[in-house]
């Protein structure tokens, strides 16, 4: 299991959240265009490494600001904000539960690379499901919504959405495994 210290906790809940604000929307348009969107992985994550359950609901509020001042007062439409809106909460919770998920797991054992390529799979999938979902049959965008069409829709998008997820994902891995190993050598000398 990991845990880290509320020091850390605190560390990295700042560290998705500027994350999040840098990618989301367009407060930086020139990180917007050069890097994708991490919103997604940033509540992943914060099921992996921070404990509170609070910040869901945190990372909840950050999103919905974002957007709230990208329509309010940079001028982007408003197009995908509907009565389904509020569906992304269970959608973001299956990113972050399939955070946790994997934090129940986490080893420095090759299986672990396993357990969470397959929680980023199934917590991507599930959230796409949900918010795709209920915007296709709930906001009132599409005169006559369909199964077929759905599923389409869930073969166009779900690649990107898993792909910018992943990019974050995987680089948060790497810089995870960067500071274990660091610490791991600092560690030694002092043993020996």
């Amino acid at each position: 299991m990991l845990k880290l210290s509320i020091r850390h906790q605190i560390a990295i809940g700042i560290a998705l959240a500027m994350l999040m604000v840098a990618t989301r929307g367009q407060h930086f348009p020139t990180v917007k265009q050069m890097l994708p969107g991490a919103s997604w992985a940033a509540f992943f994550l914060a099921g992996v490494y921070l404990r509170p359950a609070w910040v869901l609901a945190a990372l909840f509020g950050l999103a919905s600001f974002l957007d709230f001042a990208a329509i309010n007062w940079q001028g982007v439409s408003d197009y995908c904000v509907s009565p389904a809106y509020i569906a992304l909460i269970p959608a973001y919770a299956a990113l972050w539960f399939g955070g946790r998920w994997f934090a129940g797991r986490y080893s420095v054992k090759p299986v672990a690379l396993l357990q969470l390529a397959a929680s980023v799979l199934v917590s991507v999938f599930v959230c796409e499901l949900i918010s795709s979902g209920s915007f296709y049959f709930f906001s009132g965008r599409f005169a006559e919504p369909t199964l077929v069409e759905f599923a389409n829709r869930i073969v166009k998008y779900f690649p990107t959405f898993l792909g910018s997820t992943a990019f974050w994902i995987a680089t948060a891995a790497l810089v995870h495994t960067a500071v274990v190993v660091t610490r791991d050598i600092a560690v030694k000398p002092k043993q020996a």
